[in-house]
């Protein structure tokens, strides 16, 4: 395992995190339990949830509901200190007028939440999950910087956020004397690169951590989907994931096919040839692994300090 500073902060990850969001959701406690120990036993050190992450998210209002973070409280004892914590805050998690969004009220009240399911008095690293054009950026990272200041968090950090939305919340830290975000965690994979016009030449620039979720595309790069029709049944799509409809289309069916044969050629399998593309890209801190088996992690593992080969750039560049 590899592991670097996150950002111009101190923090030292792991160039794989856990991602949690199938915790409760998808599988069971017992089942979440094991990945997790694999996780942390493998040397990942940065678990990343949200308080949306739960069964709410598939009901015809999605909102938070708080297993996947209850789940990882239940099950860290006695190794919270061996690992960074990271969860987010901003969808909503009821049907109420301020049960969503990054507003003073509604960060101060979810933060207390969070660190309640958590079991925990600190969070590594507290992260808004989308922005919020009803709430005034300096009214956001003020109440962030006061739960610095309590102590209560460690870090905070973006995610989903556009490249100008990132410089003027700089901008906004500068003038005012608030924390800045160390890191912003963003969607990023084969079939996804539209980080590489903006937002990634905007993270090397400012020194800003990137971690990446979904390096899979969802699932579409694991190999499991040969067309849109006939879906594995315990996969994501089979299950209702509604994000990786959109990864199925022809042309991505024929890019899959090709990424298939360039990773044959290198001896790895997809999944692995995906990911160990999204590792060695520089701008790239830490891939968010979102397992649902703990072999996933093991696969995971494997390839994490695999050096890229030169000659595949230029061959991934023309897919």
């Amino acid at each position: 395992m590899k592991y670097s500073n996150l950002g111009r902060s101190g923090l030292r990850i792991s160039n794989l995190s856990l991602g949690t969001m199938a915790f409760g959701r998808w599988i069971d406690e017992k089942a979440s339990a094991e990945i997790l120990d694999r996780a942390i036993d493998a040397g990942i050190n940065l678990i990343d949830t949200a308080n949306f992450y739960g069964k709410g998210q598939d009901e015809a209002f999605k909102y938070g509901t708080g297993e996947s973070e209850e789940i990882i409280g239940r099950n860290l004892k006695g190794r919270r200190d061996k690992i960074v914590l990271a969860t987010k805050v901003g969808l909503p998690v009821g049907q109420y007028v301020n049960d969503a969004g990054l507003s003073r009220f509604h960060i101060m009240r979810e933060v207390e939440n969070s660190l309640k399911r958590l079991r925990t008095d600190y969070i590594d690293l507290y992260q808004v999950h989308r922005f919020d054009r009803r709430t005034p950026l300096e009214e956001t990272l003020s109440a962030l910087t006061e739960l610095v200041k309590q102590g209560k968090v460690r870090y905070i950090g973006c995610s989903n956020y556009a490249a100008w939305q990132m410089a003027k919340a700089n901008g906004f830290s500068d003038f005012y004397g608030l924390e800045h975000f160390i890191s912003s965690q963003s969607q990023y994979n084969l079939l996804s690169r539209e980080l590489e016009h903006e937002v990634i030449p905007f993270c090397l620039s400012e020194r800003m951590g990137l971690l990446v979720y979904s390096p899979m595309a969802r699932g579409m790069l694991s190999g499991k989907y040969d067309s849109k029709e006939g879906l594995p049944e315990e996969s994501r799509a089979a299950k209702g994931e509604q994000l990786i409809q959109h990864y199925f289309t022809d042309a991505n069916f024929e890019r899959i096919d090709k990424y298939k044969q360039l990773a044959e050629e290198q001896g790895v399998n997809l999944s692995q040839f995906s990911l160990a593309w999204i590792l060695n890209q520089p701008a790239v801190t830490s891939a968010i692994v979102g397992a649902s088996k703990p072999q996933h992690v093991t696969e995971a593992v494997n390839i994490s300090d695999w050096k890229w080969p030169h000659e595949l750039n230029e061959a991934v560049k023309l897919l």
